[in-house]
C-alpha cells in the first residue's frame, strides 16, 4: 500500500470515491467538504429490493480506534434519508482492538446502523478486485457497455434509405445495400460539483454552488467535451445501453471497431477537476470599507471540487458508403438506436460543386449516377429525363446548347433534327423564337402605321 501513503487526505477520499463506484455502489458521491460532519463519501446499495445509504469515513492514518468509529455511528443516526442506512471506515493502516469490537458489538446487537471496517489488507484484496494498480493509484476504465448502434425496429441502412428520399429522380428501393461500419468510441459522462466561497473583510463577495455535467470523447489523445447535441444523445440514452458484442454486430455490419479508452478513470477526474478550476475562476470587483474599488481573483481551489460520477459507455459511429456507378455517398452519425446525430451528410452535396445541406434540391443522373444541384443538371433532349452537366455531351441547336447522355443520343438527335420542318427547328430554341415573333409582330405593327392602316 505503498503508493496510499503518498497521497494526501483528499486525494485517499478521491480514490475511494472511485473504488467504490467500481465495486457497483450507486449514486456515489462525497460529502460537502466545507461541512465533513464525520462523513466523506456518501453511496447507495440496493439489497433484496431495499435501497439503503451507506456512510464511509476515510481515514489516511497509521491507526484508527474506537472514538472514530463511535463518531460515524452518530453521524449515520443524524443522516436524512428515507430508508435504512449503514456506515462504513476505510483506512490505509489498520483498526486498534477496540474499534474492531465497537463494530463488532454493533452487528451483533442487530443495531439499526451498523458499520463495516476495510483496512489496508482490505483495500489490497479489493484493488485487485477491480483491477487497481497500487502502484500508480490509477484505476483503469472498464466498459462493456455501448449505445446501440442501429434501431432494432428497422433495418440498419434504414438511415440511408430516409436521407436518399429527398432526392428527385432515385428510387429508393432500387438503391445498393450500402457498405456499412461501426466504430463503438469511448466516452464518459461526467458529473460534479463545485462549492466555493470567497471573503473579504466585506463579507461574502463571490459564491459558487454548481452542478456541471459533461460528456467527454475518451480516446487516446487529449480529452474533448463533445457538443452539446452529442452530450444529449449519450445522457438521454443510458437507459438504454447493450452490450458490446464484437461478434454479434459483426453479423449486422461489413466491419466492426472498438477503440480503447485513452486514460485511466482517476486520470479523467483530474482532467475535470482541473477543467472546472480554470471554468470557474473569475475576476470580482468589490467595495472595499474605504470606499475602494477592488479587483480580486476567485479561484475555487481544487478540494471545492468533487466529481460525484463518471460513467463510461461506447458511443457508435456509423460510416454507411452507397455505391453509385461512378460516385460514392457517403453519410456517417453518432447513433442511439433510432436517435442520430448527423457527422456527414455525402448525399446532399453537389458532386460538381460546393452546394450542400438538406435544404437545396438535389438531382440524380442515371447516366453517371452522379447527385448534382439545380446549376449542374439539365434535361437530356433525346429521352427527356435528367443528366448532370458533368456527363453529359453538348452541342449547339438552333444557338442553344442540348445535353445529351452520350454521343449515340447526339447523333440519333442530329438525324431527327435534320428532318424537321423550319419551325420546329426554331422551337429548339423557345426564348429566340419567341423572340423573332415578337419582332415580327412589331415590325407588321410598324408597317400598318406607316401605311396608315391603323
Amino acid at each position: 500500500m505503498a503508493v496510499l501513503d503518498d497521497l494526501s487526505g483528499f486525494e485517499f477520499e478521491d480514490l475511494m470515491e472511485d473504488v467504490f463506484r467500481n465495486l457497483g455502489y450507486e449514486n456515489v458521491r462525497q460529502a460537502e467538504r466545507t461541512a465533513d460532519e464525520g462523513r466523506d463519501v456518501l453511496m447507495e446499495e440496493v439489497v433484496d429490493g431495499t435501497r439503503r445509504a451507506i456512510i464511509v469515513e476515510c481515514k489516511h492514518t497509521g491507526t484508527v480506534g474506537r472514538p472514530v468509529v463511535q463518531k460515524l455511528h452518530s453521524a449515520i443516526a443524524t443522516f436524512d434519508f428515507d430508508g435504512p442506512k449503514r456506515g462504513m471506515v476505510v483506512t490505509t493502516g489498520r483498526f486498534t482492538n477496540p474499534a474492531q469490537e465497537y463494530a463488532q458489538r454493533l452487528q451483533q446487537n442487530d443495531d439499526p446502523h451498523p458499520i463495516e471496517l476495510l483496512d489496508g489488507e482490505d483495500l489490497r484484496e479489493i484493488a485487485d478486485e477491480i483491477g487497481l494498480d497500487l502502484y500508480n493509484g490509477r484505476i483503469e476504465i472498464l466498459c462493456d457497455e455501448t449505445l446501440r448502434p442501429y434501431d432494432p425496429a428497422a433495418d440498419v441502412d434504414a438511415p440511408v434509405q430516409e436521407a436518399f428520399r429527398d432526392i428527385e429522380n432515385i428510387d429508393v428501393a432500387d438503391l445498393p445495400t450500402p457498405h456499412s461500419q461501426v466504430t463503438f468510441r469511448p466516452t464518459v459522462a461526467i458529473t460534479a460539483d463545485t462549492n466555493a466561497v470567497f471573503e473579504t473583510s466585506v463579507g461574502v463577495i463571490h459564491r459558487i454552488n454548481d452542478r456541471t455535467q459533461f460528456v467527454v470523447h475518451a480516446e487516446r489523445g487529449h480529452p474533448t467535451v463533445a457538443d452539446d447535441d452529442v452530450a444529449t444523445l449519450v445522457t438521454e440514452n443510458f437507459h438504454a445501453t447493450v452490450d458490446l458484442d464484437a461478434d454479434r454486430f459483426g453479423e449486422v455490419f461489413d466491419a466492426v471497431e472498438e477503440r480503447r479508452f485513452g486514460q485511466t478513470q482517476t486520470e479523467y477526474k483530474e482532467w475535470a477537476v482541473d477543467r472546472l478550476q480554470d471554468y470557474h475562476t473569475s475576476t470580482v470587483t468589490y467595495t472595499g470599507d474605504n470606499n475602494v474599488t477592488y479587483n480580486k481573483t476567485c479561484e475555487p481551489n481544487l478540494s471545492d471540487i468533487s466529481v460525484q460520477s463518471i460513467e463510461p459507455v461506447y458511443l457508435p459511429e456509423v460510416r454507411q458508403t452507397t455505391e453509385l456507378q461512378e460516385y460514392s455517398y457517403p453519410y456517417e452519425y453518432y447513433t442511439a438506436g433510432p436517435s442520430r446525430v448527423r457527422l456527414e451528410d455525402g448525399i446532399h452535396r453537389c458532386v460538381h460543386c460546393e452546394t450542400s445541406g438538406v435544404d437545396e434540391t438535389y438531382t440524380y443522373c442515371p447516366n453517371c449516377g452522379a447527385i448534382a444541384c439545380d446549376s449542374h443538371i439539365k434535361t437530356e433532349r433525346l429521352e427527356g429525363e435528367p443528366v448532370c452537366t458533368g456527363c453529359a455531351v453538348t452541342e449547339r441547336f438552333a444557338l442553344k446548347t442540348k445535353y445529351f447522355y452520350n454521343q449515340e443520343n447526339l447523333e440519333a438527335f442530329r438525324e431527327e433534327y435534320a428532318e424537321m420542318p423550319l419551325h420546329e427547328k426554331a422551337m429548339e430554341n423557345k426564348w429566340l423564337a419567341g423572340g423573332s415573333a415578337i419582332t415580327t409582330l412589331l415590325l407588321l405593327i410598324g408597317l400598318l402605321v406607316i401605311g396608315g392602316i391603323i
